[in-house]
């Protein structure tokens, strides 16, 4: 049972806090094992969430949109 960790302790490892532990684990892509309240996240699975990028995805459509909208609004003046 040694190789399982806390959310806090994941996070730790990861660099990162543990409220964004918790959120990989909601969102499928960091498999726990609820315990309790706790999560216990195997050693091995933070490889899983590792390599990730870091900051939020881009949405490239919604600046698109902006621009659009922005190239109208320009267009009636």
């Amino acid at each position: 049972m040694s190789d399982l960790l806390t959310t806090q302790q994941a996070a730790e490892r990861l660099g990162v806090s543990a409220s964004r532990v918790r959120q990989f684990i909601l969102d499928s892509r960091l498999p726990a094992i609820k315990l309790g309240r706790d999560n216990l996240i195997r050693e091995a699975d933070l490889s899983l969430v590792q390599d990730r990028k870091a900051g939020r995805p881009s949405n490239k459509k919604a600046a698109s949109t902006r621009r659009s909208t922005d190239r109208r609004k320009r267009k009636e003046k």
